[in-house]
């Protein structure tokens, strides 16, 4: 059986025990460099940035923790009522008790869709904590799920369509199992290879390891995808209180603050034009999947239309702009959800130049 950690030569493994977790960690680069923070995104863990430090450590110390419930680190539950405060709350505390770095001045960070909400979260709790933020395919301010329109307005006033019970359950049954097959396109291995790119493809062994990854994370109601609370609003599931897909939802997650922030370090926000996650019509959206009669009783543009997450981005970032921060979009055509995977080269390049510049 393959591991997720068949780790390419330069990236180290280690366990750090902090206050509030014990948390799983890679590191690469050499200590004295400034330091890089990768934030993973959802059903997914820290070893899907190994190659991408490789790339970047002759410049950086890069950093990626497995976020709680993922990958090796614990499997602490997720209080979704505090939005993802508990994932920042986490890198947080690793940051600053486990002397991982030898300095306390900023970090740059990198976040990966669910991991780009983590970093937004991260800046606005800890002022002067960050000298640059990349938002690759980042999630919407607003959460994932049930917002209508560039405010973050929800569908329904239950935030219906949004949290725990949006995730496709046989493919929360083929995680919990440990299917590496490829025989339904709801596979770990499919999902991976088909719906986080256009398409992901990495060598085989890369391949197992980052599905050995998502298998790795902790499956359940405080974990992913999290519980639900009936409602008589469509789609019949209203966010629960615990777990990852309801910290993420809308009732909880509010990050459009940011835009207000006095400490207003440069932004770069990258993402591929081919995104069938983050996107006006993502393909896990409800209300785009309801639109295309992929889920029954559907009540119309009117009252739950797709939810338009690279227009809520946009819409926070021109107001953050405005009140006098910095930020630059970079799309890339053709590539979907994980530029890091899916064009590493001119990923890295990216990457380097704006930090070089953000320094």
């Amino acid at each position: 059986m393959p591991s997720s950690l068949d780790l390419p030569p330069g990236v180290e493994s280690q366990q750090i025990e902090t206050s509030r977790l014990r948390t799983h960690v890679l590191t690469a680069g050499s200590p004295a460099a400034p330091p890089l923070i990768l934030v993973h995104g959802n059903v997914s863990s820290a070893r899907f940035f190994a190659e991408t430090m490789v790339a970047l450590a002759g410049d950086y110390r890069c950093v990626a923790p497995d976020l709680r419930g993922f990958g090796r680190s614990e499997r602490a539950p997720v209080d979704a009522r505090r939005g993802v405060r508990d994932f920042s709350d986490d890198i947080h505390a690793l940051l600053t008790e486990s002397g991982l770095l030898p300095g306390t001045g900023p970090v740059h960070l990198l976040g990966w869709s669910l991991g780009g909400g983590v970093a937004l979260q991260y800046v606005a709790d800890h002022p002067g904590a960050a000298a640059s933020i990349t938002l690759e395919s980042a999630m919407s301010p607003f959460g994932f799920g049930g917002t209508r329109d560039l405010d973050g307005t929800p569908c329904w006033p239950d935030y219906a369509g949004s949290g725990g019970g949006t995730a496709s359950p046989e493919m929360v049954r083929r995680i919990e199992a440990g299917d590496r097959g490829t025989d339904d396109q709801t596979s770990p291995r499919q999902v991976l290879t088909h719906l986080y790119g256009n398409p992901v493809a990495v060598p085989p062994d890369v391949e197992d390891a980052l599905v050995e990854g998502m298998l790795e994370m902790a499956i359940g109601p405080g974990n992913y995808p999290g519980d639900t609370a009936p409602s008589e609003n469509w789609p019949g599931a209203a966010p629960g209180d615990h777990g990852v897909n309801n910290a993420i939802s809308p009732k909880y997650c509010d990050l459009s603050g940011f835009a207000a922030i006095s400490d207003r370090p440069e932004v770069l926000w990258i993402r591929g034009d081919a995104d069938q996650i983050v996107s006006d019509t993502s393909l896990v959206d409800l209300g785009h999947l309801g639109a295309l009669g992929a889920i029954p009783g559907w009540p119309g543009p009117d009252v739950f239309p797709a939810q338009p997450m690279v227009g809520q981005m946009r819409a926070v970032l021109d107001r953050y702009q405005a009140a006098g921060g910095r930020y630059t979009e970079r799309v890339l055509p053709g590539c979907g959800h994980s530029p890091h995977l899916e064009r590493p080269g001119e990923f890295a390049a990216a990457i380097t130049g704006f930090l070089a510049t953000a320094s």
